[in-house]
């Protein structure tokens, strides 16, 4: 009588197999893990990705408890270890070089593989993009993450497909880097930016106009604006205010092409906008 394997056990293989099925065309194409000394490579670029799925599956507690499970159970040692196995030395050097360019050609394959398929939630608003920044702590080992004194951190750059619920693009930095010049790298010609209050750079807001890509930018209350044309207010809206402006000051730092600022209230509280005339 065949074994049957636990509940979760089950789950995983299934999932995995699901998982798998859309890297298959991906990876003959990505780019060649290299050794980063004169010994060859115990766990190629395809065993590193098994493993790191496999691990998330089964939620796994730590490495070594990945590593027992590799060894013990019959679908990781068959589908998830390496041909040759792999011991607790060998996978934590794996895992320490693991190959971040062979990642991020994965995560790019992957997302457009999902645009093609994913269906628009408001295809009548166009392609949104919320775009932010987030800190993630490193090890001290990676010296180009270099925050503040004896504190590394990498700074993560996303665009958000709105309308599709995926991750669109991801950059990674040092942790002290900006995130604003990162706003025109991820937006496409026609797209709109979601941003908030930390976007705000009004030589930016000219640059992504003259790109052709649209924005949403929360703004500091206090932000200096000449008012070009006032829009009318609806009655009994929460708009108190809607004009064509310049933002900034003139001479130092207003904005050379003209924006449209919202001004709105809920519960007590007063939001700025500012959008490109167009929209």
């Amino acid at each position: 009588m065949p074994r049957l394997l636990p509940t979760k056990a089950k789950y995983s293989t299934v999932s995995f197999k699901k998982l798998k099925r859309p890297l298959k065309k991906i990876l003959e194409k990505a780019p060649q893990l290299e050794s980063s000394c004169n010994r060859p490579l115990q766990m190629d670029f395809n065993d590193q990705l098994n493993a790191l799925i496999f691990f998330h599956l089964e939620e796994h507690t730590s490495g070594r408890h990945l590593i027992q499970n590799l060894k013990e159970d019959d679908f990781a040692r068959e589908h998830i270890a390496p041909e040759k196995g792999t011991s607790k030395s060998s996978f934590f050097e794996a895992m320490n070089d693991r190959g971040l360019e062979q990642f991020l050609y994965v995560f790019n394959a992957l997302q457009e593989q999902a645009r093609t398929v994913l269906p628009q939630k408001f295809p009548e608003l166009g392609q949104l993009v919320a775009i932010d920044g987030s800190l993630i702590d490193s090890v001290l080992s990676m010296t180009w993450a270099d925050y503040r004194g004896g504190t590394k951190k990498t700074k993560t750059h996303i665009g958000f497909d709105i309308n599709r619920g995926i991750p669109r693009k991801i950059f990674l930095t040092a942790g002290n880097d900006g995130e604003r010049p990162f706003v025109s790298r991820i937006l496409l010609p026609g797209e709109t930016g979601i941003l908030d209050r930390g976007y705000q750079q009004h030589k930016n807001f000219d640059l992504l106009q003259s790109e052709g890509k649209h924005f949403v930018c929360r703004i500091k209350a206090n932000t200096t604006k000449l008012c070009l044309e006032k829009i009318p207010l609806l009655n009994d809206s929460i708009v108190f205010y809607d004009a064509k402006v310049l933002l900034g000051q003139q001479g130092i730092s207003q904005t050379e092409k003209p924006l449209r600022l919202v001004g709105y209230e809920i519960d007590g509280i007063r939001y700025w906008v500012a959008k490109i005339v167009s929209i």
